[in-house]
């Protein structure tokens, strides 16, 4: 049995990405990420070019008689997603990802593993460096800062790539074949808060929300999982309405794509009502463990004694604060009435936190669907939402989702593909995530996409872990399918 994942099957791919593994690739640190793939593409002696938006492209030419074959564009993203479990000391910037092999799964040790996408990075590099690999005029594409803005697809210039059909790597369940997504936008809402001097006889209480599994706020948010701003402010809002607990800091979440797993909240509470506040936020805990003991049963809820802040946020700001979030949509909106199973709309409360310096409480949420009419009403709703209470509302970093096309011909190929080596028919689906087929095909409409992986379960969390069959079946596929490319038409 493999003990390390370089042992692993096709050795190829584990091993470009053990190499991915131990370069630091966090959104918007990725110099050092670029460099390697650029210098990985120049060591091959193949064209390759970094463009203005970090993007790195790599062409290498046709087997020999293939060169008739439409061209084939291989795309995945150079960043991933850096979550960590609390009690893990890792900083994403400067230390690699210790791997480990776990059965029939490949995971991080205590923090996200990079599977996406640095598996179909990896497979993608395979190919083009095998000389054994049979395929038309082929290039890659490696982009920049997916995860926070998807700002390399939307940077890429139009016409600089020469093929005709694009293969995303960037799907997580083998067997499966994408051919549309979700578009999104994030709300980001601003709380002006007044402080006041903590009154006298109140004492100082850290509340943490810790345990809950978290997840992609796209592909899990159907899960029914816990979220760590919801939980906190559910206790906070109780708290203050019978005991007139206040509020003094909040840090909830980190990443708008990640279902907030944590939540840590400075509170004042009065001395003498301290063992109510502990009775109350028990009993609380014992009901929400109950309502999500069949997907969150880590939930953990601790108080702890702390020094007394010297200031808390002004009391009505406070009220319209907890209120606000309490209604806040989170979570799936609306099922898909085409595609069964599919999650249409939905948004994920993805960020809660104060910033004591400018006295504001700031909330970060991002949407989803796969209807753009259907993420502009959440939007409203959203926007109505925070605009009663009195906070300043922005929209950001909307980009536009992937319409599926059935008739398309890679479609087919891919369908006949698999059926012949695997016998079997692959499912057909749309993602409730986005992938850069959205925009990528705004810039080449007449570009054929599909997207694929390999089965990866729990991303954008320390929990991501990739079967490693699948890895396997997913590289062999992808080969299968490069020799199955149509020709050009005359």
């Amino acid at each position: 049995m493999s003990t390390t994942i370089q042992e692993l099957k096709p050795q190829e791919v584990w091993g470009y990405f053990h190499e991915l593994t131990k370069i630091p690739r966090p959104s918007n640190h990725e110099e050092r990420i670029r460099d390697y793939a650029e210098n990985f593409g120049k060591s091959l002696g193949l064209e390759t070019i970094r463009d203005k938006s970090g993007n790195i492209i790599i062409r290498k030419p046709a087997t020999p008689g293939m060169e008739n074959l439409k061209g084939v564009i291989l795309q995945g993203h150079l960043d991933m997603v850096p979550q960590k479990n609390s009690d893990k000391e890792h900083d994403f910037e400067k230390d690699p990802i210790e791997t480990i092999v776990d059965g029939e799964w490949v995971r991080a040790n205590g923090t996200t593993l990079g599977a996406d996408n640095g598996i179909g990075v990896a497979a993608a590099m395979a190919i083009l460096a095998s000389g054994e690999a049979e395929h038309g005029p082929l290039e890659a594409l490696f982009t920049a800062t997916e995860e926070t803005g998807m700002d390399g697809a939307n940077g890429l210039e139009a016409g600089i790539l020469q093929g005709d059909i694009l293969i995303n790597l960037d799907s997580e369940d083998e067997g499966e074949l994408y051919v549309g997504c979700a578009g999104g936008e994030d709300v980001n809402v601003k709380f002006q808060c007044k402080e006041k001097k903590t009154p006298k006889g109140y004492g100082g209480v850290k509340l943490s929300v810790t345990g809950l599994k978290g997840g992609h706020s796209g592909i899990d948010i159907s899960l029914g999982r816990g979220n760590a701003n919801k939980i906190f402010f559910r206790i906070l809002t109780e708290a203050a309405c019978q005991l007139g607990v206040r509020l003094s800091s909040i840090e909830g979440g980190s990443l708008r794509n990640a279902i907030p797993r944590e939540a840590f909240g400075l509170l004042a509470v009065k001395n003498k009502r301290i063992p109510e506040f502990i009775a109350l936020v028990d009993d609380l805990v014992g009901k929400m463990k109950n309502e999500l003991a069949a997907t969150e049963p880590g939930l953990t809820v601790t108080i702890e004694p702390v020094d007394t802040p010297r200031r808390v946020i002004n009391r009505k700001v406070q009220d319209k604060l907890t209120k606000s979030v309490m209604a806040c949509p989170n979570g799936v909106a609306r099922m898909s009435d085409t595609m069964p199973g599919l999650v249409e709309t939905s948004s994920n409360l993805a960020i809660v936190k104060s910033d004591p310096k400018k006295k504001t409480v700031n909330i970060a949420c991002l949407m989803r669907s796969s209807v753009d009419s259907a993420k502009e009403v959440l939007g409203t709703r959203m926007w109505s939402l925070f605009n009663l209470a009195g906070a300043k509302v922005k929209f950001s970093g909307a980009y536009p989702g992937w319409k599926p096309n059935l008739d398309s011909p890679i479609l087919k190929t891919m369908q006949e593909v698999y059926r012949k080596k695997y016998k079997k028919v692959p499912k057909i689906k749309a993602i409730h995530a986005g992938l850069e087929c959205g925009i990528l095909g705004g810039k080449y409409p007449d570009w054929d996409m599909i997207s694929f992986g390999p089965t990866i379960r729990h991303p954008h969390s320390p929990d991501e872990k990739v079967n490693i069959a699948t890895v396997q079946k997913f590289y062999d596929f992808l080969l299968e399918t490069l020799k199955n490319i149509p020709a050009k038409e005359a």
